[in-house]
């Protein structure tokens, strides 16, 4: 099994990932979105709104387990990210994992 974290960084550097709350939620409205990465260290309500947002629009949630600060370093930003959604995977197979 592969590692969660290299799997979101080499998606961000060599796909497409919109970063952040109103840009994840916009790419899942939209249909674009085919996988969502939420920070496990979250409001409750925000990660169910997330999840059935999804699921309606049929992408995958993984839960990233730690807070926001350290799924931001993951993905090589100097502030916080509490979701992002994968839109293009480039190198990476983050679509065909499990985890």
């Amino acid at each position: 099994m592969a590692d969660l974290a290299n799997d979101i960084r080499l998606a961000v550097d060599s796909g497409k990932a919109a970063i952040g709350i109103r840009k994840a939620t916009d790419s899942i409205a939209n249909g674009t979105a085919k996988l969502v990465v939420v920070a496990s260290v979250n409001k409750k309500d925000r990660i169910n709104d997330i999840e059935h947002s999804a699921k309606l629009a049929d992408a995958r949630v993984i839960l990233f387990k730690g807070n926001p600060m350290e799924l931001g370093v993951v993905c090589g930003k100097p502030f916080s990210v509490s979701v992002l959604s994968i839109t293009e995977p480039g190198s990476s197979n983050i679509l065909n994992e499990k985890y």
